[in-house]
């Protein structure tokens, strides 16, 4: 099991950007698929965002170009710029990391961090 901590969210105004980040525990993180996932109010949970451990990356539609995935293997860390954000990027944002050639929604996940587009 691969412990998650997520941070960097907040409150922010549309336009407005932030930047979260996710320190995986253990060192295999180079080999893992890395993602973060949100959960809106009343919606279920979509992916926003993955990155496997070859670098190709994956976009939802609704963030292309605005969120940018990236990962630093000697830190375990992975991080996900958020440009442009609108009040329908508003939610919980959680990383997951899953083994290679796993189904995308498995693996481990962090406890999320808040992430509100308000003004």
């Amino acid at each position: 099991q691969v412990q998650l901590v997520e941070s960097g969210g907040g409150l922010v105004q549309p336009g407005g950007s932030l930047r979260l980040s996710c320190v995986a525990s253990r060192g295999i993180f180079s080999i893992y698929t890395m993602g973060w996932y949100r959960r809106a109010p009343g919606k279920q949970r979509e992916l926003v965002a993955d990155s496997t451990s070859g670098g190709t990356a994956f976009y939802v539609d609704s963030v292309k170009g605005r969120f940018t995935i990236s990962r630093d293997n000697a830190k375990n860390t992975v991080y996900l710029q958020m440009n442009s954000l609108k009040p329908e990027d508003t939610a919980v944002y959680y990383c997951n990391a899953r083994p290679a050639f796993t189904t995308r929604g498995m693996g481990s996940w962090g406890q999320g961090t808040q992430v509100t587009v308000s003004s």
